[in-house]
């Protein structure tokens, strides 16, 4: 069976599909390659302003091929996150569609994007502990920040496993779904919102946010604010919308 991340684009809306089936889309070195290879494409193409995530069922990521991590080396390891790395370094909005497990690395890769949504068959299982590995690729710092100090140790010290419906409850999640087919289509409506906006404003505000979520003031946060929200009032785009609203509240 082909390893492969197959891409359509849809209104604006890339969604890259993770398809290792014989081992459940685990992310091995072939898997991080094609997804670093899709996201750059996705990026390079102008029709597309945000990116949608998701597995070959019945899985959404089951971690790193454990073959390829016996004796790995630094070098070696950053090249198997280099897939969950480029999502996180991604410059348009992206969304985990959790359509099964994510497991290890594939915790990573949900962790990752910008927004997690769950199909009903989600599960969310760190797995460093039982396999007596320890986590990488920048986890300690992406699952603090997705649930606090209790939750990241409840779901790494404690190997605390969620489904769907814990992992809403306890915010790991942004929306639920009760179906595979409503999952993928919330998720690329909600990618087309964020994909409907000018490029360059989607792209400026998420790097913006990027830089404001850290420990600093709201003054500080105000005064990186500003000089983005100059440049936006003065486009071209944000004179079209504000004439097109306009028109439409004239109407009325």
């Amino acid at each position: 069976m082909t390893t492969e991340v197959r891409t359509t684009v849809e209104d604006g809306v890339a969604l890259l599909t993770l398809s290792n089936p014989a081992r459940r889309n685990a992310m091995n070195l072939e898997l991080s390659e094609k997804l670093v290879a899709a996201l750059d494409a996705a990026v390079a193409d102008p029709a597309v302003g945000a990116v949608v995530i998701t597995g070959e069922p019945p899985a959404f990521c089951a971690g790193g091929d454990l073959s390829e991590l016996q004796g790995a080396d630094p070098a070696r390891l950053k090249t198997v996150y280099s897939g969950f790395l480029a999502v996180a370094e991604c410059p348009l909005p992206t969304v985990a569609a959790v359509n099964g497990a994510a497991v290890g690395a594939g915790l990573n890769l949900a962790l990752a994007c910008d927004l997690r949504l769950a199909g009903p068959g989600a599960k969310f299982d760190a797995r460093f502990m039982q396999l007596g590995l320890h986590p990488g690729g920048g986890y300690t710092w992406m699952v603090d920040r997705a649930l606090g100090t209790q939750g990241a140790k409840a779901l790494t010290l404690f190997c605390d496993v969620l489904d769907a419906v814990e992992a809403e409850r306890v915010g790991l999640v942004w929306r639920r779904y009760d179906d595979d087919a409503a999952l993928l289509a919330g998720a690329k409506e909600l990618a087309g919102r964020a994909a409907a906006a000018p490029r360059s404003l989607i792209e400026t505000t998420k790097a913006t946010m990027r830089i404001t979520s850290g420990a600093i003031s709201h003054a500080e946060a105000a005064e990186i604010e500003v000089r983005a929200q100059a440049a936006s009032v003065h486009s071209e785009e944000f004179r079209e919308r504000v004439t097109a609203l306009q028109a439409r509240i004239s109407k009325r």
